[in-house]
This record gives structure tokens, C-alpha cells and sequence, in this order.
């Protein structure tokens, strides 16, 4: 299996509140490096983040399948996989690219969990792309870093979660902004994740920042750092 797992995969912008797509973005090589294992006319499968929202599952299928054929990508057919059709998970090894959305990485890692994506994945032999939650829950161990008012302080929130397994690397995503975020009070790096980081270690990818992995072989693309021990250290 190939994965590519961004921190953003770019594809649309907004314009009055609505999502309008666009090329994928090619920082530091990321749309180069999907063109290099893409396969012509690929059967592409989306698997969302949050199942029972609808109308943003809907939106998102519609910019990533404008974005890829606007970045030079054909395909045969885009496929979003949510709550309403939860089979298509079993149907993994008909497709060539899987394409995990971004969302809200506990919600998403319960839907990847209720329909067996990890057993799924474990033959698929194509192209696997995510970015923002879905490059988090492809850790073997995932770091879900507290997101929404309340989760910092709650004794039932769960930081750390089993995930896909694709890569040991838990991944931070957007960077560039987590580091000064707030949660409930608490500085999203300093109060929270240093102290989590404490025998463990995260990879920080800013937007334009990846992750390449080809049959188990890592490479990161881009700026990107290691949070370890309570300290924060350049990736080399």
C-alpha cells in the first residue's frame, strides 16, 4: 500500500460561507508525489469523518472529485462512504484510492471502528490518502488531541485510541494553528499535549506538510516536528 498522509489536502476554498473546489495544493511536492503512484482512471472511495452529516459528506465528495480532475487526476468514479451506505466498506478491494476526510478524529475513529476499516484495509494494495483527522486515525495508536469545549477537562474524553495501524507516527495536524490554540482554558500545546507527550512521541505537520509511506518505508515532506517528553524538537 502507498499512504499519503497531509496535514491538508487543499481542493477548495470558501467563498460566502460555501465550498467552491480547486487544484489540490502541491506544497512541497504533495500533488506530485499523489500523481507519481495515481492509477488512470482510478475508482476513488471517500470514507467521511463525521456519517451522519450528510450535507458536508455530500459537499466534500463534490470538491474532491471536481479538485482531482482539475489537478490533472482522472478518474472513473468518486464514491463517498457515510451512514447512509456503511456496506461499501466491505467493497475496499474493488477501489484503487481511499481518501479519508478530515473531521472530528473521535467520531470518525468510532465509524472507522464500526465498519471494520482496519480488517478491510488489510489486503488493499492501492493508494491511500487522508489528511487532518483521517492522517490521525491512521496511527497505530492515535493521539486525539482535545478539540471542542469541554474535552480538555472531562474525565470520560479519550486522548489516546487504537487506530488503522498504517504508520506508528502519531500525527499533530495544522500545526501552525494547534500550537495557539485554547480549549476549555488550557493552551492546547503547553497544558495538554506537552504533559501527554511524556514517554510518547508526536509528529506536528504544518499545512503543506506530509507524510509518504510506500510498503512500510517513511518519508516526511515539509515542515514538521517532534513533540516528545515535553519538549518540541525540529524533524530532521
Amino acid at each position: 500500500m502507498v499512504a499519503i498522509l497531509t496535514s491538508s489536502l487543499g481542493g477548495s476554498y470558501k467563498v460566502n460561507g460555501k465550498r467552491i473546489p480547486t487544484c489540490l495544493q502541491n506544497e512541497n511536492g504533495l500533488l506530485d508525489q499523489i500523481k507519481k503512484y495515481w492509477k488512470p482512471m482510478s475508482k476513488v472511495l471517500i470514507i467521511s469523518a463525521g456519517p451522519n452529516d450528510f450535507i458536508r459528506n455530500d459537499n466534500i465528495l463534490f470538491c474532491q472529485r471536481e479538485a482531482f480532475v482539475m489537478s490533472g487526476l482522472d478518474a472513473k468514479f468518486f464514491d463517498i462512504c457515510d451512514a447512509r451506505n456503511e456496506e461499501m466498506a466491505q467493497n475496499i478491494s474493488e477501489y484503487d484510492v481511499i481518501i479519508l476526510a478530515g473531521g472530528h478524529v473521535p467520531t470518525q475513529n468510532k465509524f472507522f471502528k464500526k465498519i471494520r476499516l482496519k480488517q478491510n484495509l488489510e489486503n488493499f494494495q492501492g493508494m491511500l490518502i487522508a489528511w487532518s483527522a483521517g492522517s490521525m486515525n491512521c496511527a497505530a495508536v492515535v493521539y486525539a488531541q482535545p478539540e471542542l469545549e469541554g474535552e480538555a477537562v472531562s474525565k470520560e474524553y479519550k486522548r489516546f485510541m487504537e487506530g488503522l495501524g498504517i504508520t506508528n507516527k502519531m500525527i499533530i495536524p495544522h500545526y501552525q494553528d494547534v500550537k495557539n490554540d485554547i480549549v476549555d482554558g488550557l493552551r492546547v500545546m503547553e497544558d495538554i499535549t506537552y504533559p501527554d507527550s511524556m514517554g510518547k512521541e508526536f509528529l506536528a505537520l504544518n499545512d503543506g506538510s506530509f507524510l509518504v509511506s510506500v510498503d512500510g518505508e517513511e518519508s516526511v515532506y515539509g515542515e514538521a516536528f517532534i513533540i516528545k517528553d515535553g519538549k518540541q524538537l525540529r524533524f530532521t
